[in-house]
């Protein structure tokens, strides 16, 4: 099974060093700001989802609209979470929603996914989606996006969740693309509020 890709958080995960040859931490190691006494690996969060494009799934075009696309990544992003976090999580963003190439109606397509970097009560998940023919042709990457979860309890409150086990160079990667990716939401939000001030 190929690992979707990606990383972010609201909640903040912690920063890292530069992946890469010295820089990557001894492995495995431990990322997350909450001390909930509990760990849990990329692997553990780790779910694939298949299902046949019918017709009810079509746009103007002919080819699967995209809102299902994306309701099916926010359905697998809400397992991989959870299974994370041990609670029911809500989703707080989408981020860099890359669509490659259209969905042809009758094709399988399956979605990968997996916690790529956690905060304190939050988690990131990469989101890949593949196509392929019923008679089984090669795989096509069709979208990736990175979905950020918040952990909830029965009345709707953030809980911390485990840290999240790194484990190999690759982990490492998407959690520290996490972590850029987080800071990149964060200097644009200032800037927004800036100009707004200033209006």
């Amino acid at each position: 099974m190929t690992p979707p890709g990606g990383s972010g958080d609201p909640g903040g995960p912690e920063a890292g060093p530069e992946p890469g040859g010295e820089d990557v931490p001894e492995l495995p190691t431990l990322v997350g700001r909450a001390d909930t006494g509990r760990a849990r690996s990329v692997e553990a969060s780790r779910v694939a989802m298949t299902q046949l494009m019918g017709p009810q799934e079509a746009n103007l075009m002919g080819s699967v609209f995209g809102g299902v696309v994306l309701a099916a990544v926010d359905k697998i992003a809400y397992v991989s979470a959870s299974r994370h976090a041990g609670h029911p999580c809500v989703t707080v963003s989408v981020d860099q929603v890359d669509f490659r190439s259209p969905i042809r109606i009758g094709e399988i397509v399956t979605l990968r996914a997996s916690v790529n970097t956690v905060g304190r009560t939050s988690l990131e998940v990469g989101v890949r989606v593949v196509a392929e023919s019923v008679e089984g042709d090669e795989e096509r990457h069709t979208n990736s996006c990175y979905v950020t979860m918040v952990a909830v309890d029965g009345d709707g409150e953030p809980v911390p969740v485990p840290k999240l086990r790194i484990e190999t160079v690759e982990e490492w990667r998407r959690h520290h693309d996490a972590v850029e990716r987080r800071r990149a939401r964060l200097t644009l939000a200032e800037r927004r509020r800036e100009r707004r001030r200033e209006d």
